[in-house]
């Protein structure tokens, strides 16, 4: 397959990007703001372009006209998006709707796989058991331009003119490298920091607080699932996936790192409440119905502990190439 990655040079961007160079008979174009790098230890790494690109002003230029999918995952971060409004809506809806343009023009049908958010929910939302028939009302900015090019998705889909499926993702941990501008950063810095030997602030001091959260590892599995979709998986104009994840306390956070880093390690956790973000923490969604996604043979993590095994194997990995 053809395949364009937006985003290339994020994290998400980059562990696709590496699952999918494990076949030689993909082709991928990797584009970015940044010019993004092909990852280290790609088996194979010549079958990648990277493209430094401005979506908004050049995406024409990047598409060739055999594309087979589209994996769209550039975008600006939660508090990036709420503090720099104009940036915001630059980058996560003028340049996505830009793309879509394009594709039409040049790919009429071609496959597009739009990386969304569960950030579209806000309240009032059902603590349990959120489905995709759950009314979308963001409380940021940055759900807001999420949920408008899910609605752009959902009409270039029913006009035949792309053939797109809209992923909510849940918060990904854990994530390697620095931390990222998103509000829920600190889901991630709970257990790289303190392995760092680094101080990781939660910004609140309820431990039963929980979150609904992915691995790495199986996004990447979730996302490969959704580019062999049928056309016909869901209706025309209703394109959206709560991708499956799980509840996760920051209790539960804690004793993984305790697990696998020992206990001198939770000292370098600060447990402090950020009072400006208390109502938007507890606004969140923490309990979504994953029998769509699951039905369309997608999977679901477990296991916290798992996911922080898997993030010491990827650090170890990366540490040897």
């Amino acid at each position: 397959m053809h395949i364009l990655v937006t985003g290339a040079a994020g994290f998400i961007g980059q562990i696709v990007t590496k699952e999918l160079l494990k076949d030689e008979s993909h082709k991928l174009i990797l584009a970015d703001i940044t010019e993004p790098q092909v990852p280290r230890g790609s088996k194979y790494p010549q079958r990648a372009k990277t493209v430094k690109a401005d979506l908004v002003k050049s995406s024409d230029s990047i598409i060739p006209g055999d594309l087979d999918v589209a994996i769209l995952l550039h975008g600006v971060m939660s508090s990036a998006a709420e503090a720099d409004f104009e940036l915001g809506y630059h980058v996560n809806v003028d340049a996505t709707r830009s793309i879509l343009l394009n594709l039409a023009k040049k790919c009429p049908g071609v496959r597009v796989i739009y990386a969304s958010s569960e950030a579209v929910y806000g309240t009032p939302v059902p603590k349990h058991n959120v489905t995709e028939a759950d009314i979308p009302t963001p409380e940021m900015s940055y759900g807001c331009q999420k949920l408008i090019c899910e609605t752009l998705i959902n009409d270039f889909t029913r006009r035949g003119m792309i053939n797109g499926f809209s992923l909510r993702f849940p918060t990904i941990s854990v994530r390697p490298g620095k931390p990222s501008p998103a509000v829920s950063a600190f889901l991630s810095g709970i257990i790289r920091e303190p392995l760092n030997g680094q101080v990781c602030t939660v910004p609140l001091k309820d431990r039963a607080w929980r979150h609904w959260m992915c691995s790495p590892k199986t996004l990447v599995y979730n996302i490969l699932v959704a580019i062999q979709l049928p056309r016909d998986a869901l209706a025309p104009h209703r394109r959206a996936i709560n991708v499956p994840g799980f509840a996760v306390t920051v209790q539960d956070m804690l004793d993984a790192l305790e697990e696998v880093g020992g206990k001198d390690k939770l000292a370098f956790v600060k447990e402090e409440e950020v009072l400006e973000l208390q109502s938007l923490l507890y606004s969140w969604a923490d309990n979504f119905d994953n029998s769509l996604g699951i039905s369309l043979g997608m999977k679901q993590d477990t296991s916290f502990l798992q996911s922080v095994r898997d993030y010491m194997e990827t650090m170890n990995e990366a540490s040897e190439n």
